[in-house]
């Protein structure tokens, strides 16, 4: 059982103690845990595995770690099971509609019979829903506009689709005069793997010049509602985008309460209470005068509660509060430290521009280096580099770094890791180049102790100085192979490999917790965008808000070395 799923159960936990009307800090104590080990980078099945205390996770009592240990070695939790007997089945799904409290959705259950949202829309079509509150249609309609508000917002979109959309949608609105500030909140801010809703915050000396002109831009498909401050509508692929204009001096209020994320202000907000504060996207009360305190400034908002400034990518109530108070907020890695990228494919295999092309593309970005890296030929992927074409691209490359000026190309392979675990090159023309990425790419559904001993070949070869994309996964296309990470970074830190955040939208795999744990586990990291053209160079941004989330800093990502450094460590590797 993945910790997703042992955290979902202790959500409905959380909401059906709710319903019972239960002690306000008993609930919070089930919610607590259910962020605490969603977000949290290690599987608490290996934990409990290797016969690690569950309290060691923030926000784990003794009672909560019990429970966490009977769903995960039994797959039921006797204490949930007797907790949903209590009520009409299906009873959580109504909870998720915004809007819908315990006592609501309890009577929708009981005198409808209404288990799941699917019934609800249809209940609310045929009348049944007005007629039991008493309250008309206005009501009805409500519910049922927030029903369709969650279904887009279930409908998360890679944030490689929905950040290039919003990049129009600001560069645009950036013309309008007067405007002086324009950014994304929300999810996207926080740089999550996938988005659902965006909200955009800005001012301007006429907020309603923006809005008209954001209504009127070619992206937008439907427009939900105008006014002189805020706007909603729709763009062209059925994401909601919200914009919401404020005064000058209070943006920095703004944008904190919509970047979120929801528990991160919260806690938030219960610190401010402990200070006599109140906290809003107005800015700060001082509960004793009721004197509102305005900040144009993120930094001047966390200033005031005390708290060093915390980076939007680290706002998921996971210890960064703490760190914040303590001035402990690490300097994270920025794209500005990238120094190269180490995963790149050209026309050679199934690329689309030249090796030249890539470099002087490189060049331009401001790298110092870039590393070719070809499929090789099992892989099956057209034009597959063999052995002999290989070393024709490495005498290709040596003689175009000689004529090349401030961009050096390394040679490199990304070589396939056969089902049995050798390699599909031999050692001898592996040993000739400068570095050696390894990749599963086929038999993807070994089992997962199969499928980590077949990595852990690789990582053990003298040869490789790389696993690419470890976990193979395609976001909302194909589930991760089932692999032991653990065991896999282990592995990568005794033999001084590296580990691979691929910044390919789709796959951002390494993932923000498991990028997490690995650099605590010792492991070098490098981000590497698997460019397939020039254009593809641009996703190492991608790659780097991954790296961001898990709390890497430049030392931690072996691309921000200058090259000669960068040399010496693969150098090292291959000794």
């Amino acid at each position: 059982m993945k910790n997703s799923e042992v955290a979902k159960v202790f959500q409905d936990i959380a909401d059906l103690l709710e319903l019972k009307g239960e002690n306000v800090f008993k609930i919070r104590a089930y919610q607590k845990a259910a962020r605490a080990i969603e977000h949290y980078p290690r599987e608490l099945k290996v934990m409990i595995d290797e016969g690690e205390d569950l309290r060691s996770i923030p926000g784990v009592g003794e009672a909560i770690a019990k429970k966490a240990t009977e769903l995960i070695t039994t797959g039921k939790l006797g204490y949930y099971e007797n907790l949903k007997a209590e009520f009409p089945q299906g009873i959580t799904n109504l909870l998720a509609i915004p809007g819908i409290g315990p006592k609501t959705a309890n009577k929708l259950s009981s005198e409808l019979g209404i288990s799941s949202v699917d019934e609800l829309e249809r209940a609310i079509k045929e009348g049944k829903v007005a007629k039991l509150f008493r309250l008309g249609d206005k009501t009805a309609e409500n519910m049922l506009r927030q029903i369709q508000a969650l279904r887009r917002k279930d409908q998360r979109i890679p944030i490689g689709e929905a950040l290039p959309i919003v990049e129009e949608i600001l560069a645009a609105l950036h013309s309008v005069p007067g405007v002086r500030n324009l950014t994304a909140a929300g999810s996207l801010r926080r740089f999550r793997e996938t988005v659902g809703d965006i909200d955009l915050m800005g001012t301007a000396d006429n907020p309603k010049e923006v809005i008209d002109a954001f209504v009127a831009l070619p992206q937008i498909a439907q427009v939900l509602a105008q006014g002189s401050t805020k706007a909603s509508a729709i763009v062209s692929n059925g994401l909601q985008v919200d914009l919401r204009m404020v005064e000058h001096d209070s943006f920095g209020s703004l944008l904190q309460y919509f970047t979120g994320s929801k528990q991160h202000n919260i806690s938030l907000r219960e610190r401010g209470r402990k200070q006599g504060l109140k906290l809003s996207e107005y800015g700060i009360t001082v509960v004793a005068t009721d004197k509102l305190e305005k900040f144009s400034l993120e930094k001047e908002f966390y200033s005031r509660l005390g708290l060093q400034y915390i980076p939007p990518e680290l706002r998921e109530a996971q210890g960064e509060i703490e760190k914040a108070e303590q001035g402990a907020i690490p300097k994270l890695v920025e794209l500005s430290d990238i120094k190269g990228d180490l995963h790149v494919h050209t026309e050679w295999s199934d690329g689309h521009d030249s090796i030249e092309e890539m470099a002087r593309a490189a060049k331009d970005a401001g790298y110092q280096y870039i590393a070719i890296t070809e499929h090789s030929a099992g892989r099956g992927i057209a034009h597959g580099l063999d052995v002999e074409r290989l070393r024709k691209q490495v005498a290709e490359i040596k003689a175009l770094n000689k004529r090349l000026i401030e961009i050096h190309v390394l040679t490199g392979v990304e070589v396939d890791i056969r089902a049995d675990g050798n390699l599909d090159m031999p050692q001898e023309v592996l040993s000739e180049l400068d570095i050696v990425i390894a990749g599963v790419h086929s038999a993807m559904n070994q089992s997962e102790e199969k499928m980590t001993r077949r990595v852990i070949n690789a990582i053990e070869n003298p040869d490789v100085d790389m696993i690419a994309h470890p976990t193979c996964r395609l976001i909302g296309e194909r589930e991760p192979i089932a692999i032991d990470l653990e065991a896999l970074f282990q592995a990568a830190a005794k033999h001084r490999k590296i580990m691979e955040i691929s910044a390919m939208p789709e796959r951002l795999d390494l993932r923000d917790t498991h990028a997490f744990r690995a650099r605590e586990s010792g492991v070098k990291l490098a981000i590497g965008t698997d460019a397939h053209s020039v254009a593809h160079l641009s996703f190492m941004r991608f790659g780097v808000g991954v790296a961001r989330r898990a709390w890497c800093e430049p030392q931690h990502i072996l691309n921000t070395l200058p090259l000669a450094e960068l040399l010496a460590i693969l150098s090292k590797n291959a000794a």
